[in-house]
């Protein structure tokens, strides 16, 4: 009924409740965390809800806010967090070689669009590839499909570089901010903790997206591509988890301007149910994208082009590896 077991709710509960209690709400915690649970578990309206709550909708509106916002800002820091501590780092790097044997990948980076209500928008920003308007989320997901790094600042009609390169992630990593305990050496390179993607990313000396689109590389760059998009599919996995899981996602019935905190709230409990190893429902796919290879920028030549003679490299050593065995 609500989307995660009865142990997972108890820990939602107790962690929002003195935030919920200093709101003075006049609705015990446990009862209004279910019904907002209940809603993003089955993408219930407002208007369902209030009938079956025996509560006004504009009520069941407030407490939907007030408990996504909460999940979104208070649990976001404990449940969403950079991989940077040296154990977490090493387990996430191995579990992405033993899966593409390419070493020291950390995460791996998506977007997909969140459909929203025609209703309140103006004009085709929102209008995503598949027609529809919508919000854009990107993420970061590690190994066991939690989310490392979520963003919705975007309009369904941008591109999935543009919504990058706005993000808090992306300034983070191009001014050095988050520090990688871990530098490997290959063939001379040294090579930091790197997320990839897919040929909508730039390719940066931490994002490493494929050489080619088509498989029309050399056989090393070809070798290359299809075990980073090995990596690349633990992203897709998750996010066709966190859709199935909080059906409202496939078809967003609040307001525009609390979708962001809606979708992140989301995310949020996602990561709680993917830690407690919770039963995976059913998915839903997302149809497969085309969109055109994202361009450089000129403020990016310089990560540019480490990462392309870094991406030369662990194509190179991987293919040298694999062939000699």
């Amino acid at each position: 009924m609500y989307g995660l077991s009865y142990p997972v709710f108890t820990t939602v509960v107790d962690k929002l409740k003195p935030h919920i209690t200093a709101s003075n709400l006049s609705l015990p915690s446990d009862y209004a965390v279910s019904m907002v649970l209940s809603r993003l578990a089955h993408g219930f309206s407002a208007k369902t809800l209030a009938s079956r709550y025996s509560l006004e909708p504009y009520l069941v509106s407030k407490i939907t806010n007030m408990v996504t916002r909460l999940l979104a800002t208070k649990l976001y820091p404990e449940f969403i967090k950079i991989p940077v501590s040296r154990r977490r780092l090493i387990e996430t790097t191995q579990a992405f070689e033993e899966l593409t044997s390419l070493p020291n990948m950390c995460g791996a980076i998506d977007g997909s669009p969140i459909k929203v209500k025609r209703g309140d928008i103006e004009g085709n920003m929102y209008k995503c590839r598949y027609g529809y308007s919508s919000v854009l989320l990107q993420v970061v997901a590690d190994h066991k499909k939690v989310f490392w790094d979520v963003c919705v600042k975007a309009p369904g009609g941008s591109d999935d570089a543009s919504h990058l390169r706005g993000s808090v992630l992306y300034n983070r990593l191009v001014s050095g901010d988050v520090v990688w305990d871990k530098v490997i050496n290959v063939r001379g390179h040294h090579v930091r903790p790197y997320i990839v993607g897919d040929w909508c990313y730039p390719l940066l000396s931490f994002l490493m997206t494929p050489f080619s689109p088509n498989g029309s590389g050399t056989p090393a760059q070809n070798l290359f591509d299809g075990m980073l998009m090995k990596g690349r599919s633990v992203v897709v996995d998750a996010i066709a988890l966190l859709k199935g899981r909080w059906k409202i996602l496939q078809d967003l019935n609040v307001g525009l301007d609390h979708a962001p905190q809606t979708i992140v709230a989301c995310c949020v409990l996602h990561n709680l149910c993917q830690i407690a190893r919770e039963p995976e429902p059913e998915t839903w796919k997302d149809p497969d994208e085309g969109g055109v290879p994202a361009r450089g920028l000129e403020n990016e030549k310089s990560f540019h082009y480490f990462g392309d003679s870094l991406r030369q490299a662990l194509a190179d050593d991987l293919h040298q590896r694999l062939s000699s065995r």
